[in-house]
C-alpha cells in the first residue's frame, strides 16, 4: 500500500550514548517523513509500521516514541507459499502520520 510506509532497519550503536536519542531520533522522523515522502514521490503517507524481534530486541525506543503495538506476525515471511512457520515471530509496532489514518486508509481498501 502507497500511503503506508514501513521502517525495516533502525540502530543506533552501543557505543553511542546520548540520553532518548532513539525515541527522539523516531520522534523528528515521525514529523517529516510524510512531507519528504510527498515531495519525493508525489503523495503523502498516512501510517508507519515496524516490526521488533521480541528475542534480540524489547522496542523500547519505539515505545517511548509512542509507537502501538499491533500484534504479532505469523513467522512465515512475506514471500512463504506455505502455512509452516519458518522465521521467529515478530512484534508488529504502528504510528499514525495522520487523525484520520483510519478513514484514508480504509477508502482504498
Amino acid at each position: 500500500m502507497r500511503f503506508l510506509a514501513y521502517n525495516s532497519r533502525f540502530l543506533i550503536l552501543p557505543w553511542i550514548q546520548v540520553k532518548h536519542l532513539a525515541s527522539h531520533l523516531l520522534g523528528r522522523m515521525a514529523v517529516r517523513i510524510s512531507q519528504d515522502w510527498e515531495a519525493f514521490y508525489g503523495h503523502p503517507l498516512y501510517f508507519l509500521e515496524t516490526f521488533v524481534d521480541p528475542q534480540r530486541f524489547r522496542g523500547t525506543c519505539y515505545y517511548a516514541a509512542n509507537w502501538v503495538w499491533l500484534g504479532e506476525t505469523t513467522g512465515r515471511g512475506k514471500a512463504s507459499n506455505s502455512y509452516v512457520p519458518n522465521r521467529s515471530i515478530k512484534h508488529v509496532l504502528g504510528y499514525p502520520l495522520h487523525p484520520r489514518f483510519r478513514e484514508l486508509l480504509g477508502a482504498l481498501g
